[in-house]
């Protein structure tokens, strides 16, 4: 255990005094969060052009109801769509036809745009016109104060929700809050198994061609070493995850002094939701939603379960692909030759992806419960189950399959990683690999 020990030290020492670990490790969380902010930045500053729209109305009840906004800018002409075909007006974005039977046809209305036309500008166009149909019709029934009618029994529903535990006991829920948390976690884990997993293979190919191994396990056992390189990686992989949840945490605490009631009031307003109260004066513009999500963001039990899990999925399927991107390092010369002997182990990763999004829809569904069984794929699909509440013995049951065959794995590829590093100059098949796993001691 010492040897381990010192490998563990010696690899993590490496990686962590990097100046590449220090600028990733600062770098990650800021491009994570523009990633986040910058598709909503784009599409709140959106096109700075203004689009006219000339109208050649044949119905003569749409063109005078159409309103200027979203950037587009309706002008009724008196010429015909002919004329305005043949001679482009300067400045105009396209043209409006619509026809006589506008409001018996809805379909009897085309645009045509001198330049590509986008979802946008006919989302725009085609929700003003379905609303001046429907207010046409609507009042060729005659019924008097009708507008007022309509807007008297319009109704905004906030559903709140609740999930009933086990002890018969309601707290609050947020299928969105659990959506969100179940993709970023589950992406998380994908992403950090084949980050750090592939760390594990390039040092074991670096090592090799440089022959360091030669010497070291002249005083190693090569399982010791292989053990030593994975939990050595598993440690940098924690450390950096740390730090980027104490930068995230910073982050958001600002963030939420900034746009949050204070402390205080917060906390009397998720407490006061929680027992039915009406806490709208305490929150100004929070809708129920948002409070929700507060009040489970709040919640330690929550935040430690969500957490707890990931930490711990995530090792158990770090060291699980950590010990096969091992093996397959060993197995080969070079990076450039591990791609057919990594395409076995990439399938499972590639698949859980796969199966995620199914997972956030259905989370106790029969296709998320099998795959966040099986060890292979059980630390993304799990992940992606917690936020909505996992069974206790099924965690149980997912968490012992996983290490168990993390210790199986282990011990298969140590077989392999003991051939492999003392072969050189041939690329190994995936047939001869499985050879080396089946040797005796």
């Amino acid at each position: 255990m010492s040897k381990i020990g010192i490998i563990i030290q010696r690899e993590f020492n490496q990686r962590v005094r990097k100046k590449s670990f220090i600028i990733t490790t600062i770098l990650t969380p800021i491009l994570m969060i523009g990633l986040i902010a910058a598709p909503i930045l784009i599409a709140m500053a959106g096109s700075s052009d203004e689009k006219t729209i000339v109208v050649v109305d044949e119905s003569g009840v749409i063109a005078g109801r159409l309103q200027d906004g979203g950037k587009l800018r309706f002008r009724k002409t008196d010429k015909s769509a002919e004329e305005l075909r043949r001679n482009r007006e300067e400045n105009v974005f396209g043209y409006l036809a619509v026809g006589k039977d506008i409001v018996t046809n809805p379909s009897d209305i085309t645009l045509y745009s001198y330049e590509p036309s986008t979802m946008e500008v006919e989302r725009n166009i085609a929700s003003q016109v379905e609303d001046i149909i429907e207010n046409i019709r609507l009042q060729a029934y005659n019924i008097e104060n009708l507008p007022q009618i309509m807007a008297d029994v319009r109704a905004d529903v906030s559903l709140s929700t609740y999930r009933i535990d086990e002890e018969g006991q309601d707290k609050a829920s947020s299928s969105v809050l659990s959506y969100g948390v179940a993709y970023v976690f589950g992406f998380l884990i994908y992403l950090f198994v084949f980050i750090y997993g592939g760390m594990v293979m390039q040092g074991v190919v670096e090592e090799k061609s440089s022959k360091v191994l030669e010497l070291m396990v002249s005083s190693v056992k090569p399982f010791q070493l292989m053990l030593g390189k994975i939990l050595g990686i598993a440690a940098v992989a924690l450390t950096q995850f740390f730090i980027w949840m104490v930068l995230l945490f910073v982050f958001g605490t600002v963030l939420g002094s900034l746009v949050m009631p204070d402390p205080d009031t917060l906390r009397e307003a998720a407490q006061g939701a929680t027992m039915g109260m009406d806490v709208s004066g305490m929150t100004g513009n929070l809708n129920p939603e948002t409070m929700e999500i507060i009040r489970n963001v709040t919640d330690l039990s929550y935040l430690a379960k969500l957490f707890g899990g990931f930490v711990i999925f995530f090792i158990g399927g770090y060291l699980l692909y950590a010990a096969m991107f091992a093996a397959v390092g060993s197995a080969v010369d070079n990076v450039a030759d591990t791609q057919q002997l990594q395409l076995p182990i990439s399938m499972p990763l590639i698949l859980s992806i796969i199966v995620l999004i199914n997972a956030m829809n259905d989370p106790n569904g029969k296709l998320a419960f099998w795959f966040s069984l099986i060890p292979f794929t059980s630390p993304i699909i799990m992940m992606a189950r917690i936020p909505y509440g996992v069974p206790f013995w099924q965690l149980a049951v997912s968490v012992l399959l996983l290490y168990g065959s993390f210790v199986g794995m282990v011990w298969v590829a140590g077989k392999i990683y003991r051939v492999g590093i003392f072969m050189y100059g041939k690329k190994p098949t995936l047939k001869e690999v499985v050879k080396w796993a089946r040797y005796k001691n």
